[in-house]
């Protein structure tokens, strides 16, 4: 015969079940807070681009902080100031490399003093390849290992990752049209990386500054010409208010990239994921970056005409003819006495004898569709 409680009976039973309960769930409770006490802090890191905070450059390098802060959902937070809040934009590279800084966000033109063969990434004709084949050589083609060793070689403490294509750059900001070599003789301008020897060879006064200070330079009359980079930058940083005249197409920089630099030390010791997150965010980021320029430049080159009064010319062939044949001395002059010079340079030079070739025989001229949807109403 079945056994029935009586209402007091259930009455004690249901508080026994009621205390077992909150018992149990005060245990878990206490075994969660050892977990919550032992949370590591979000991996923090402070980073410092070469760029002023309104240039697209320093929008870039944020860009890239995001996507890793995205992905690493908060476990690592890159924080990017704008040059000169740690060091001046060309001190990057060694504060990165002892540590002041934990990475940084630039260009490796910057780094030329240094070793005169790290400016073959960016610098010259690079035998004809755009920047984005410069990356895959770089990536496939051996130039990741010679970075590596160029780094070793002047004791740089830094892991470096190069990102973002760039369009060629323009020959500059002039006073009037150039259009013959005379015309540079005695100018003062501004350039940067292998670019310094190839216009002071073509008789230019040649004075490396940083972005930021280009347009204030020739605003005193510092600088008769310049260089930057593209249409964005140029706009931002000031360039039509000190000049109207700017010259398109030259081989002193017909391809670049940016650097992302890491202090090795502390990229050695993040975990094996952050460093696979961080490796897949440049080349998101590199990816988003060409496409974004597209976008932003096409504008912006638009606009410097239509709002700013800005008048482009095409540098004559006979001027980038001779560009190439001064560059050729220079990087003769270069790599007599640097062995490692001559190991980059013959090794793009190989990469670029297939890829060009290919890339020439393959795609189609864009001119001629252009001409045949738009040449009407240009």
């Amino acid at each position: 015969m079945k056994k029935i409680d009586t209402p007091a009976k259930q009455n004690i039973n249901a508080r026994r079940k009621f205390l077992g309960n909150a018992a149990a769930g005060a245990t878990g409770a206490a075994l969660a807070l050892p977990m919550i006490a032992n949370a590591q802090a979000p991996t923090q890191l402070r980073f410092q681009s070469t760029w002023p905070s309104k240039d697209i450059f320093h929008e870039y390098a944020g860009d890239f902080a995001k996507k890793v802060n995205d992905m690493t959902g908060g476990e690592l937070k890159i924080e990017v100031l704008p040059a000169g809040s740690v060091v001046p934009a060309f001190g990057l590279l060694d504060a990165v490399s002892k540590g002041t800084l934990d990475g940084g966000h630039g260009v490796m033109g910057y780094n030329y003093g240094k070793q005169s063969a790290i400016a073959l990434w960016t610098s010259g004709p690079v035998f004809g390849m755009d920047a984005n084949m410069v990356l895959a050589w770089h990536k496939y083609g051996g130039g990741k290992e010679l970075l590596v060793k160029l780094y070793s070689s002047i004791g740089a403490n830094v892991v470096s990752f190069l990102t973002g294509p760039m369009p060629t750059q323009p020959l500059g900001w002039f006073k009037k049209p150039i259009t013959k070599k005379d015309d540079l003789k005695g100018l003062k301008f501004r350039t940067n990386g292998l670019a310094i020897d190839l216009f002071t060879a073509m008789g230019a006064a040649v004075n490396a500054l940083p972005g930021g200070e280009i347009v204030p330079a020739m605003d005193r009359g510092l600088l008769d010409g310049a260089e930057f980079n593209n249409a964005s930058s140029d706009r931002l940083l000031g360039f039509p208010d000190v000049s109207k005249v700017c010259m398109l197409q030259s081989f002193h920089q017909s391809s670049e990239q940016f650097e992302i630099t890491f202090n090795k030390t502390k990229y050695d010791a993040l975990p094996a994921k952050m460093k696979a997150i961080i490796d897949n965010a440049v080349e998101a980021a590199s990816a988003d970056m060409s496409w974004k320029a597209i976008d932003r430049y096409s504008k912006d080159y638009g606009e410097l005409q239509s709002k700013d009064g800005v008048k482009f010319y095409k540098t004559p062939d006979t001027l980038l003819q001779e560009q190439l044949k001064v560059w050729d001395e220079v990087v003769a002059k270069k790599g007599a006495d640097n062995p490692l010079f001559r190991e980059v340079e013959k090794s793009q030079r190989a990469f670029a004898a297939r890829a060009m070739k290919w890339d020439m025989d393959t795609n189609n001229p864009r001119r001629m569709a252009y001409n045949h949807y738009f040449g009407k109403r240009a």
